[in-house]
């Protein structure tokens, strides 16, 4: 005998990639259909679909593929066993390297964040390679963290090995820096000029080594990401005109700065902790790009208000940032947008109002800045992967829970269908929509009688606003028509239960004042269309061919004239 039965979504990203579970749903039409706008909307090259039912009596489960589209699989050979690599740094000038850094700066993160450093500094500052030799255990622990995943990838490599490899290199590094401390071999900037510095290093042989001690050992004794920030920028301002010596300056400030902002912690201290994670991204995007930011305030008071202003030294690197000034560092903050924005972290946790419109900023913010930060391409992709989070149930339940009226909600509904974008995503929201217009809740609450209820024609006005809106989100035309159809159905059992375009008929006032009343409410400009515009463009046809009617207006040839659009509109006139 059967068992229960459910169906099952696999996707692959990429053609050589595994077969991995998107979800698992009940309904076998609804699976085909999420697979295949999965598919169409290019969030997946293929899809699978399976059938899965449990037996009872062994609980297993059996499967069934059911379908089966995009690119077929790609059979991937057998890698062949190569030799083992060797330590990934062999020399001390290897430590220097951007990922060695990278490296350093992830496993030494409390030791460095206790000394308010980064790796660029440890490997630069005679102080630091002190301290971090006389901590012993911390040095130990990091060689660990370095040697055991590298054996484990390299596969020839004995874990002891490595240790007693990397052990001696980072002895070799600290004696070094050492030595170039006791010779004295980084001049302060306190005695002399960093211009003079650079123009007098150019052409020796250790000049990068040298000037990344001088700018490191300017930071000696400076505590806070955002003062450190203004010592660098102090440099900048004071760095030589043009030519090689600068770049001998700028280059070791724009590698201090990418490990300094690089992360969430230093980020937070230079922007200001009282952000959000959605108001931070805001400022970082304001820093990079300040005049199209600002254009975009001043043209919209509602972004100047969710973009926080950004003062003080991050407004000093933000004009730098916007001369061409330290690429690599803008390349970095992209990638930082761009990270937060595909991951599934909320930007503001708690309130999920204010998330659609920090991204609603954020969008209008990053399209204005494409090519300054990211791509067009990279920014649509980016919301695109946002989207999806905003439709969840978990987000969705939370964006909803606040709202008194079910009609309240179907309008934030309508406002998260504005908000989302890609195909499935905007599919995904238009059923929540359909769902919310189209339960019994919303009809019994919208029909509902009493001393706390809206009049009848406000509740028309409501719903007609209701249909331009979803009209106007953007969601594909079934799932649109779907939408409109509930509302109007729920308008028409409004309207028949207050017998309105009847009452507005035979109401005692001029004949040119019911006819404009109807009309409107045909128009779909009070009402919903459907039922409620059919029966008031029947009830405006009768009214129109009654004799007192014409003879009214007859003698009203400015009402006529008024009338006319609308009589246009419901196709009661040429």
């Amino acid at each position: 005998m059967a068992g229960p039965v459910h169906y099952e979504i696999y996707i692959r990203r990429t053609p050589p990639a595994d077969w991995t579970l998107s979800q698992a749903l009940e309904d076998r039409k609804r699976a085909v259909e999420t697979a295949e706008d999965l598919l169409r909307d290019r969030h997946a090259v293929a899809v699978r679909v399976t059938k899965e039912t449990l037996n009872p009596e062994t609980m297993e489960f059996a499967s069934v593929v059911i379908l089966n589209r995009g690119a077929p699989e790609v059979k991937r050979k057998r890698p062949p066993t190569n030799e083992p690599r060797g330590p990934g740094c062999r020399g001390v000038q290897d430590l220097y390297a951007p990922h060695a850094r990278e490296t350093i700066g992830r496993i030494l993160e409390d030791w460095l964040n206790r000394q308010g450093a980064t790796a660029f500094e440890l490997l630069h500052r005679p102080d630091l390679a002190e301290r971090l030799e006389a901590s012993g255990v911390e040095l130990q622990h990091a060689v660990q963290k370095v040697a055991v995943p590298e054996a484990q990838g390299d596969g020839g490599q004995s874990v002891h090995e490595l240790m007693r490899h990397y052990q001696r290199l980072a002895e070799q590094a600290i004696e070094r820096l050492l030595q170039a401390g006791r010779r004295k071999l980084f001049p302060s900037l306190a005695d002399r000029s960093v211009a003079d510095l650079a123009h007098g290093l150019s052409g020796t042989s250790e000049r990068a080594f040298i000037m990344g001690g001088i700018v490191a050992g300017a930071l000696r004794g400076v505590t806070g990401a955002r003062a450190r920030l203004e010592r660098l920028m102090d440099i900048c301002d004071r760095a030589p005109a043009d030519g090689p010596p600068r770049a001998l300056v700028f280059v070791p400030v724009e590698q201090i700065l990418c490990e300094l902002l690089g992360t969430r912690v230093g980020l937070a201290q230079i922007l200001g902790p009282g952000l959000d994670q959605g108001s931070s991204l805001a400022a970082v995007v304001r820093m990079v790009a300040p005049r199209e930011i600002g254009a975009v305030v001043a043209h919209d008071a509602r972004i100047a208000l969710l973009v926080p202003p950004v003062e003080g030294p991050p407004a000093r690197l933000g004009e730098r940032l916007a001369a061409g000034e330290f690429p690599l560092l803008a390349a970095a903050l992209a990638r930082i947008v761009l990270r937060e924005l595909m991951s599934q972290r909320r930007l503001r946790p708690g309130d999920a109002v204010g998330e659609i419109d920090i991204l609603r900023a954020l969008a209008t913010a990053l399209t204005a800045t494409a090519g300054r930060l990211l791509t067009l391409e990279e920014v649509q992709n980016a919301f695109i992967e946002r989207s999806r989070s905003l439709v969840a149930a978990d987000f969705v339940a939370a964006y909803v829970a606040g709202c008194p009226t079910v009609l309240a909600e179907a309008e934030r509904l309508t406002r998260l269908c504005e908000n989302v974008t890609g195909g499935a995503n905007k599919r995904a929201a238009a059923r929540w929509l359909d769902a919310c217009v189209a339960s019994l809740r919303f009809e019994t609450e919208l029909r509902a009688k009493g001393p706390g209820a809206l009049p009848p024609g406000q509740r028309l006005l409501a719903l007609a606003g209701l249909q331009r809106a979803v009209r106007n989100a953007g969601l594909p035309e079934r799932e649109t028509q779907a939408v409109v159809d509930a509302l109007g159905v729920v308008g028409g059992a409004v309207e028949a239960d207050a017998r309105l375009t009847a009452q507005l008929a035979r109401a005692a006032a001029p004949a040119p004042q019911k006819l404009a009343a109807l009309l409107r409410l045909a128009a779909t400009e009070t009402g919903p269309s459907g039922p409620v515009a059919e029966r008031a463009r029947a009830e405006a046809l009768r009214l129109l061919r009654a004799p007192e009617t014409r003879a009214a207006l007859s003698v009203e040839p400015q009402a006529v004239q008024t009338l006319r659009p609308l009589m246009q509109a419901v196709g009661l006139a040429a």
